[in-house]
């Protein structure tokens, strides 16, 4: 049966694989006919994130990706990718006039340096086949909607949000699309790290107007689509799945 959205023959790769959105969208890829290569830093919970996987030829590698000994194992251990997902990230909740450089240093280690010292990688190694698709987790925070306490993680996500359009311009000539994913609140471990009290959590749900957190399963979905053929006159962009809070 046609299907535009098939990963049939593909090898894919997804960083922050062992939960949330990362863990969501190995398994929809490995659904959708593709190989996956998860990664994470979680060894228990990257076997789970494998066990839940449809199909076999599936990986994992465990290792903190702000290691640069780390990216240099991953990149020379793998065979070359059709795909990429970067779905590593943390999230930080603090006032701006708390949020020193060593705050910021340790969000962007995470959120920017990492993915973006991955895609270098991959590329100088020549990793990423023609035709391939890379898709990064950014968010609707520091791209479309400002709120107190979100100056750290905002910026870091602000940044990877530049770095999708710098790479995007630079791959297109090699046949690699470069995209990005900007989630708004979405029901994974990370919504409860940080300073958020419940209070906070009930009042950012009313501010959305779908009434709900997404899940990670719709972003997944999302990344299906830029990751297939279906999307191969899509790059330089970043779609937006928010519940209509950049709307507002």
């Amino acid at each position: 049966m046609y299907n535009p959205f098939s990963l049939e023959g593909k090898r894919i790769l997804v960083t922050g694989a062992s939960s949330g959105i990362g863990k969501a969208t190995a398994i929809e890829c490995s659904r959708m006919g593709a190989s996956i290569i998860a990664c994470g830093r979680d060894k228990e919970r990257l076997e789970k994130t494998i066990a839940a996987l449809d199909g076999k030829n599936h990986v994992s590698f465990v290792g903190d990706l702000r290691d640069s000994n780390a990216l240099v194992s991953l990149v020379d251990s793998i065979p070359s990718v059709d795909g990429a997902l970067f779905a590593a990230g943390l999230t930080l909740v603090y006032p701006m006039l708390f949020s020193d450089k060593e705050k910021f240093k340790a969000l962007f280690e995470t959120n920017f340096f990492a993915g973006a010292e991955l895609l270098r990688l991959l590329v100088k190694k020549k990793k990423i086949n023609a035709g391939g698709s890379l898709v990064y987790i950014v968010s609707i925070g520091g791209t479309n909607v400002f709120a107190s306490g979100q100056t750290v993680y905002g910026t870091s996500k602000a940044a990877l949000n530049a770095f999708v359009r710098y790479a995007a311009i630079e791959l297109a000539p090699k046949k690699i699309r470069v995209n990005g994913i900007s989630p708004g609140g979405v029901n994974t471990p990370m919504i409860l790290e940080g300073n958020v009290s419940d209070e906070q959590l009930k009042k950012s749900i009313e501010d959305i107007p779908l009434k709900r957190y997404g899940e990670p399963e719709e972003i997944a979905k999302a990344a299906v689509y830029l990751l297939s053929n279906a999307a191969s006159w899509v790059t330089g962009t970043t779609l937006v799945i928010d519940g209509g809070m950049s709307a507002k």
